[in-house]
This record gives C-alpha cells, sequence and structure tokens, in this order.
C-alpha cells in the first residue's frame, strides 16, 4: 500500500460490477411472479424496467471506463474520446427510453435518472483527477494517503449513485451498503490491528482480551437500544449479529489476513531471489575489469596502427565501442535508439572486416541516413541480424544478407532478407547462438504490445524478418 498506487481502475470495475450484479438479481428476486401476473401491464413494464436500465447503465459504464478511457491513455486522441463517448452516450440513452416512458416512471424527455447517473461519474472522474495532480506529479514515498482517499471517494460516490437510483431497486441493498459493509469493514480493521497482530506478535493475552471485548461492547449497544426503545427486537438483532460477527466475519477475515501474509512472505522470498540473482551478476561483471579490457584494446588498436594494419585497428576500435554498450547499457531499462543503432552498426562492419574478401557472399545494409531519435530497450534489434549472419552465410554457397533499418517520427523499422544455410550438428556454429528470436519475440509481446509488428518468414532457400516497433 505505502510502494505503489492501487490498481484503481481495475477495482472500480469490479465495485461497480458487484453492485450492479445486487441491484439486477434483488429487482429480479424481489417480487413475487404472482403478483406481476395478476396485476396490470405497469407491474410488469416496470419489472422488465427495473433489470434492463441497469444493465444499460452498466454498460455504458464499462465501455468508457474499460474501453475507451484505457485507450485514450494509450494514444491520447481526444477526438476518438470525444466521439466514442458521445457514441456510448446516445446509444445507451436511446436504449434507456422504452423502458423508462414504458414503466411509466416520467415523462420528461431527458430522464433524470440517466443524466443524474453520468453527472456522478463525470464528477467522480474530475475529483479523481484533481486527487492524482495534487498527490501523484509530486511522486510521493508512500502512496497510502492516496490509495485510502481514492477508496473512500469511490465508497461515497457508489453511495451518491444509490441514493440518486433508490427507486429503481430493493431498499435492503441500500441498508446492507450504507450499514452492514461499514460495519463488517470496522470489525474487520479492529481484529486486524487488535487481535490479529497482537497475536501474530505472541501477546496471546491482550489478542483474547481484545476478541471478547468487541462483541461485549457490540451486545452493549444493543442492549442500550432496545431498553431505550423497550422492545425485543433489537436484542435479538443484536444476538444475530454477534453471532455471525464470531461465526463469519472473523474467522473468514483471520484467513484473508493469513493468505495475505503468506502472500508477502512469498513476495519477500522472490525478492530475495532477484537480489542474491543482481548480486550474483554483479560479481560476474567485476571479474571482467573493464578498464584493464579497455586498456588493452587501445593498445592493440595503437600497435595496429603503427604497423599498418589498419583493419586490425579498425575491428579493434569496433569491437572496443560493442563491448563498452555490453557492459554499460545493456543492462538499462531503455537506451537512445541512436545507440541501438550504432551498436547494429559496428557488428555489421565488424561481419563485414570478416567476410569482404569473399566473392560468392552479397551483403547489402541499408543504415539509413535520418538520426534516431527516441528511446527502445536494448538488443531487440541485432539479435534478427545475428540470426542472418550465422544462418545465411556460407563459405561455399551463394550467399546473401539484405539488411534496411529506417528511423521516422515515433517508430523503428527493420527489414532482414537472407539466404539459409543449415548447419551440420556437428558444425561448432550449430548451438551457438546469441539471444534466441523466441526470447526476443517474449520480450517484444511484454514490453510493447500491440505497438510493435514482428513478421518472420522462410521458405528452403531464404528468411524474412520484418520489424516495426511504436515508440513511447
Amino acid at each position: 500500500m505505502k510502494q505503489k498506487p492501487f490498481s484503481f481502475r481495475q477495482i472500480e470495475w469490479w465495485f461497480i460490477t458487484i453492485i450492479f450484479l445486487a441491484i439486477v438479481l434483488s429487482n429480479i428476486l424481489s417480487v413475487n411472479i404472482d403478483y406481476l401476473t395478476r396485476g396490470n401491464d405497469l407491474r410488469m413494464n416496470r419489472y422488465i424496467a427495473n433489470i434492463f436500465l441497469p444493465l444499460i447503465l452498466y454498460g455504458a459504464f464499462y465501455f468508457v471506463h474499460m474501453k475507451i478511457i484505457p485507450q485514450y491513455l494509450l494514444d491520447r486522441k481526444k477526438s476518438k474520446l470525444i466521439i466514442y463517448s458521445l457514441l456510448v452516450f446516445f446509444v445507451s440513452l436511446a436504449l434507456s427510453m422504452p423502458f423508462y416512458f414504458g414503466a411509466n416512471y416520467g415523462d420528461h424527455p431527458f430522464m433524470p435518472f440517466y443524466f443524474s447517473a453520468v453527472a456522478i461519474y463525470l464528477s467522480y472522474l474530475l475529483l479523481v483527477y484533481i486527487f492524482k495532480r495534487l498527490i501523484l506529479d509530486h511522486s510521493p514515498k508512500d502512496y497510502s494517503f492516496y490509495n485510502i482517499i481514492r477508496l473512500i471517494t469511490l465508497y461515497l460516490f457508489t453511495m451518491l449513485f444509490l441514493l440518486k437510483m433508490q427507486k429503481y431497486y430493493w431498499d435492503l441493498l441500500l441498508v446492507v451498503y450504507m450499514i452492514v459493509l461499514p460495519a463488517i469493514l470496522a470489525v474487520s480493521i479492529y481484529n486486524f490491528l487488535l487481535v490479529y497482530q497482537y497475536e501474530k506478535s505472541g501477546r496471546n493475552g491482550e489478542a483474547r482480551a481484545y476478541y471478547w471485548l468487541l462483541p461485549a461492547l457490540v451486545a452493549i449497544i444493543f442492549i442500550v437500544i432496545g431498553i431505550g426503545g423497550r422492545s425485543l427486537e433489537p436484542l435479538i438483532a443484536g444476538a444475530i449479529c454477534i453471532l455471525l460477527m464470531m461465526l463469519v466475519v472473523l474467522p473468514l477475515s483471520n484467513l484473508l489476513f493469513r493468505k495475505y501474509d503468506d502472500f508477502l512472505g512469498q513476495i519477500s522470498t522472490l525478492s530475495l531471489q532477484v537480489d542474491q540473482g543482481a548480486a550474483n551478476l554483479d560479481f560476474l561483471r567485476s571479474q571482467i575489469n573493464p578498464h584493464f579490457l579497455f586498456n588493452a584494446l587501445n593498445t592493440l588498436y595503437g600497435t595496429a596502427l603503427q604497423e599498418t594494419a589498419e583493419r586490425t585497428g579498425e575491428g579493434i576500435q569496433k569491437l572496443g565501442d560493442m563491448m563498452r554498450f555490453m557492459l554499460h547499457e545493456n543492462h538499462q531499462d531503455t537506451i537512445p535508439v541512436e545507440r541501438e543503432r550504432e551498436y547494429l552498426l559496428n557488428y555489421v562492419d565488424l561481419q563485414l572486416l570478416r567476410l569482404q574478401d569473399q566473392e560468392n557472399i552479397d551483403i547489402t545494409f541499408l543504415p539509413g541516413e535520418t538520426p534516431c531519435s527516441g528511446m527502445i530497450a536494448p538488443m531487440l534489434l541485432v539479435p534478427f541480424v545475428e540470426n542472418a549472419f550465422k544462418h545465411g552465410i556460407s563459405f561455399r554457397k551463394k550467399s546473401w544478407i539484405k539488411i534496411s533499418l529506417r528511423c521516422l517520427e515515433g517508430s523503428v523499422h527493420l527489414d532482414v532478407n537472407n539466404s539459409i544455410h543449415r548447419k551440420d550438428a556437428d558444425d561448432p556454429e550449430y548451438k551457438a547462438s546469441g539471444i534466441g528470436l523466441e526470447n526476443v519475440r517474449q520480450r517484444l509481446k511484454l514490453l510493447y504490445g500491440d505497438r510493435n509488428e514482428l513478421v518472420v518468414r522462410e521458405n528452403e532457400m531464404e528468411f524474412f524478418v520484418h520489424l516495426s516497433i511504436k515508440l513511447k
């Protein structure tokens, strides 16, 4: 709760879904069928309206809250947000009218219940936006206050919605929402802070005292109400509440608390394993002293130039640039696209140095003249080129590799086309590989989702890859 804000879109969806499900079910079950069939048509019309009007409202909420707004947060296209929102508004309004007027809930062309629901929803979105700007823009270290404020806001606005819609559902639902749920929440918080935590820390005596104090307090409250009203009904209601609390609420809340502790324990174990893995990686990196390697490469580069071995010097220089990239940038979440492009250029240049005297090998590389802008996850482009040189080169057969890299505003595009020469099982290159293509495919799916397009085709003669990535 302290580390990050809750995923409120999912919380809101579940919360509203449960509320509307309760409304629809209560409206279905709260009326006797004989009562409907023996009455006039208005009873049946209202019965049907009380089922379909909430469903239409819920459908409108779902499309706006779970589809249109998330899409807007991705592409930031206000025109789409406005058009689709208005479309949902007018369609749901038109669908609601026959049920509303058929049930004789009113004759106003602009149905008050519908516009009240829309106003409540828009007010909630506006208040949430204000909270985000006031709290999240300052990147707080503790998100507890923000999370609590959002949960309270969600509860209050839902209660406001139920109060405005009270005419269209069973009254008991409002009683449950306004009294029963807060009471269950209060008992659960009491149990967590004063019973479960003390029991967990080994202070069993205090835990038992607070455990029995709770039903005693509830009993006193209902006894006072019964005496004041001179009635036995509060005493009976109090006894039922105490039984439900002791037999249902407290055991279930304890079960949830234990599950939550187990979940935190698993997270702690996984975090420890990740930390150990990172420590091992840092240890392995420390075994390769980068300063020593770069100094050695610089020495070799200088020696090659003194001996007029220009190709050797050029290869050493490019290898040094690649090693610097692998040691300092490859472990970052994102890097400038231009750095990934430079690594790709160095890799291809090294391969050209190795293969340029081979007459049966044709290599075409179009790196693009426009500098690349934006950020990208590292090592997403090179594996496809590496794969082309691994499987597309033969010193005995005609071979070709064609590589095209294009950087546009907000996107990068790579095309690789190469001949295929299958390696024998005893070939040293058969099992050698860099980052596997399947690994890259999974990374693309996780990091870019539907903002990437990967097309892979092959036949007996050649292999083709097209990759497009929309950058953030």
